[in-house]
């Protein structure tokens, strides 16, 4: 019988009752996940109990004040990497790596984008060549977020350059630690390197580090990519909360700032987000009839959108104090925080909004042509083999 909410609130009563939130974090978080209460709509011993994803919010609120998960740092792995691995990883695959995913003691990266192939993923050249029971991987990757602490990365390459761009590639996990994996800091428009590039050099992975078949990585991907899109698009956010909350915060305690003009945008972007936010509440619980569709692309773009509107706000609405950045110092960040620190700096990395996860012409194309339905773009390539693609 499916589990109800009554019976979710007694599971995690029951987990309280003999777990002490003061006591051990990862002894906690290791214990939340046996009982099943990391991820609810996932199957039992993968930290779930199999029910209705819109549970969790039960098992939140039950267990709000006890040791949480450091969202900046795991979003990858929890939005992105985990749903692949439960789609197509294999039992041991997702036996060996859920766990630690989840409680943070492994994090996690995505090596997907490349200096050649950004937007156009299909396109990506890194090789790999199969090694008896293992791949040798060779290439560069870009733009990837947190992978100077990680310790696993989802990864795809190319393992047949003699069909066309999409049917060519493969989807592997990669280790971090293994020879020949090189991260080199990327600094950004922030001053912090929060990106890197990753280089790989004759870098070994087993067979068992295969996800889905060979030449499958394709479809792998969009599995992940459109996880993506909802992780970075669709994040629960309290009404009135994020960059908006911020933003009014100014306001209320700024009057001697407020202009007519400035209080007519406000009111539109408040709104704004609001609608915003209630759709990604919408696409939630949509998700609980099964995987993301292109509907995330929407709200990922809405998202970035709305972003750089209030960031750019705030900035506005503060005058010269807006002006004043914080710390230029060079450094790594430990996680991603798009609402901390000052207006300047929240200003600058929502530049970042509209290329990460997807540009925002990559996301129009897709709700043009997956959701309204219109015809594709011209494509070329479509049936050319990828090493005979122009470079």
């Amino acid at each position: 019988m499916a589990l109800d909410e009554k019976a979710v609130r007694e599971r995690a009563a029951a987990f309280l009752a003999g777990h002490d939130p003061a006591g051990d974090r990862l002894e906690f978080l290791r214990a939340r996940f046996d009982a099943g209460l990391a991820w609810v709509h996932f199957p039992e011993g993968l930290g779930g109990l199999g029910a209705a994803r819109e549970l969790q919010n039960v098992v939140e609120r039950e267990l709000e004040g006890t040791p949480q998960l450091d969202l900046g740092v795991q979003t990858i792995g929890l939005g992105m990497a985990a749903p692949t691995i439960l789609t197509f990883g294999t039992d041991e695959q997702r036996k060996r790596f859920l766990r630690p995913l989840w409680t943070g003691e492994e994090i996690w990266c995505q090596l997907f984008s490349e200096p050649g192939a950004g937007s156009d993923l299909a396109t990506l050249g890194t090789r790999a060549v199969r090694d008896g029971d293992e791949w040798v991987v060779d290439g560069q990757k870009v733009w990837t977020s947190g992978a100077h602490h990680s310790r696993w990365a989802i990864l795809v390459a190319r393992t047949d350059a003699d069909v066309p761009k999409h049917r060519g590639l493969t989807y592997f996990v990669c280790d971090m630690h293994a020879p020949g994996v090189e991260v080199r800091p990327l600094r950004q428009i922030t001053g912090e390197a929060e990106f890197n590039e990753v280089f790989l050099t004759g870098v070994r992975l087993g067979d068992d580090l295969r996800l889905g078949e060979v030449g499958d990585g394709w479809r792998v991907a969009q599995t992940t990519l459109m996880n993506e899109r909802v992780a970075i698009g669709g994040a629960p956010v309290r009404r009135g909360g994020g960059v908006v909350g911020l933003v009014t915060e100014t306001w209320r305690s700024r009057p001697e700032l407020r202009t007519h003009d400035l209080h007519q945008r406000l009111l539109r972007l408040w709104v704004e987000a609001e609608v915003t936010r209630l759709a990604g509440t919408r696409l939630r619980e949509q998700l609980s009839a099964g995987q993301p569709g292109p509907e995330g692309s929407g709200m990922k773009l809405a998202f970035a959108d709305l972003n750089q509107a209030l960031s750019g706000l705030d900035v506005e609405l503060r005058g010269e104090d807006g002006l004043v950045y914080d710390d230029w110092t060079f450094r790594r960040s430990d996680t991603v925080d798009f609402f901390g620190r000052g207006p300047g700096y929240r200003y600058l990395r929502a530049k970042g909004n509209s290329i990460e996860g997807g540009t925002s012409e990559i996301l129009r194309n897709i709700i043009a042509e997956r959701v309204l339905g219109l015809p594709s773009e011209p494509r070329v390539d479509k049936d050319v083999p990828w090493k005979d693609l122009p470079r």
